[in-house]
Order: structure tokens, then C-alpha cells, then sequence
């Protein structure tokens, strides 16, 4: 999951309501973290069993597929998705510890400037993309000055590993697999019609990714039908290029 900075959002006319995304996994993870652990596992998913269908299905007789296809795919897809689970899992370890890295970049910066705006300066060049497009110059330069007398003073905490940190990547291997729970189900329950499981299986993985649109759209304050819709086409649309891709 890329950790990059996120363009600021128009400031919602009320409160960001609660969700899912905030109640049950605010204190592991940022919603926005969350919200692409899910596209990603459903992702997989997808390409998954409409490249099985595809590849294998589309290219053979369907009275040579036993009833035991559909357990092997939905393994397969946990498998996998599992193991990609893991690999997020470690890129937020390493995304943390490099986050606080360059907040401890940033207190060290200020401490041993050699005046207050070359103090001022290090901060801005943190702040400026949040702070410019709702204040003046003159209120970023003000409020830069007034944390000065904080940062030269604050004591830098460690920048290493810590138990925040193998948990979060605990949830975000439980998230991909949990959210890809619904998506391999129809694989298991409909043991003996194989095509219609896999489509069925692709149906409720859309559904899924319109749902965690849906509630983005709500814990964002926008049109949760409009940003469900575009989540779920955008999801489509990668599948359908990465199988042309290869994939």
C-alpha cells in the first residue's frame, strides 16, 4: 500500500460520519489503507477466477471439469491473496518506520537549524501542500513560528519497530483475507455447477468493492452511490486489463 501524500479534500459541510472503515479498524489502520487492502484482495479475486474461466474453461469441453474445481480455485485465490496479505503486511512495517524516520528528519532539521527561518522553512516544506490552498502566507508563517517553540524543545522518539506496527500489519493481513471471504464462497457452496459458481463468485466481488465505495463515499461525507459506482467500474476496468494484459 503506497504511503504517499494524499491531495487535501474539500472540507466536508459536517462531520465524517462513522463507518466501518473508521469503527472497527480506526485505531489499526487510516481508513484510505484499509479501503485499498479490500479493492485489492477483491482484485485478486477477480482476476483470478475470470482468467480461469477464460483460460481454462473457454478453451475445453465443460464436461471434462470435475466437481472438485471449484475447491482447488477457491483455494488457490485464498492462497494467494493470503500471501499478498503478507506482503502489504510488511511494506506497513517498513512504511512506518520510515514515516517516522522522516519526522525524526524534521525535529533533528529544526533543532540544529541556525535560525528560525531556516527552522520555519524545514516545516513549511512538510506542511505547504496540506496548509496552502486554505491559508495565507502570512497565517502559514505565523503558525510555522508559534511550532518552533514546541520542535526545538520535543524529544524524538524511536524511529525503529514497534508493536503498533506488527499490529497493523496483522490487520491488514486479516483484512485481505476476510474481505476476499465472500468472493470464494459461491466456489464451495456450488461444488457442482463450476461455471456458475465463478460467476457468481465475480458478482459478489463487485458487489463487495460497490459496497466499500459505498462506504468510503459515506465516511467521506460525498455521494456514496456515485463514488460505490465509479470504485466498482474502475475495479472492472483493471481486471478486464489486466487479463488483456496478461495477467
Amino acid at each position: 500500500m503506497g504511503r504517499e501524500r494524499h491531495r487535501p479534500r474539500r472540507r466536508p459541510r459536517t462531520p465524517p460520519r462513522e463507518s466501518v472503515l473508521s469503527n472497527v479498524l480506526g485505531d489499526f489502520l487510516d481508513p484510505i489503507d484499509s479501503l485499498f487492502s479490500i479493492l485489492y484482495s477483491v482484485l485478486f479475486a477477480l482476476v483470478l477466477t475470470l482468467s480461469y474461466e477464460l483460460l481454462i474453461y473457454r478453451g475445453g469441453d465443460g464436461s471434462d471439469f470435475s466437481s472438485g474445481y471449484g475447491q482447488g480455485l477457491a483455494l488457490l485465490t485464498l492462497g494467494a491473496v493470503t500471501g499478498w496479505g503478507i506482503i502489504e503486511g510488511a511494506a506497513y512495517v517498513l512504511g512506518e518506520v520510515l514515516a517516522r524516520s522522516e519526522r525524526h528528519r524534521l525535529l533533528r532539521a529544526v533543532q540544529t537549524s541556525s535560525s528560525d527561518e531556516e527552522a520555519a522553512s524545514a516545516v513549511a516544506d512538510e506542511l505547504d501542500f496540506i496548509l496552502e490552498p486554505i491559508t495565507s502566507d502570512e497565517q502559514r508563517n505565523a503558525l510555522y513560528h508559534d511550532m518552533l517553540a514546541y520542535l526545538r524543545h520535543a524529544e524524538p522518539r524511536a524511529a525503529g519497530f514497534q508493536r503498533a506496527d506488527v499490529v497493523g500489519a496483522l490487520a491488514v493481513v486479516l483484512l485481505y483475507v476476510v474481505a476476499v471471504l465472500p468472493s470464494v464462497l459461491p466456489l464451495l457452496l456450488v461444488p457442482d455447477n463450476f461455471p456458475l459458481a465463478i460467476r457468481v463468485s465475480n458478482v459478489v466481488s463487485l458487489l463487495v468493492v460497490f459496497a466499500t465505495g459505498y462506504t468510503w463515499g459515506t465516511h467521506t461525507d460525498t455521494n456514496p452511490w456515485k463514488t460505490g459506482l465509479l470504485l466498482a467500474s474502475a475495479c472492472l476496468a483493471m481486471v478486464v486489463v489486466s487479463m488483456l494484459l496478461g495477467g
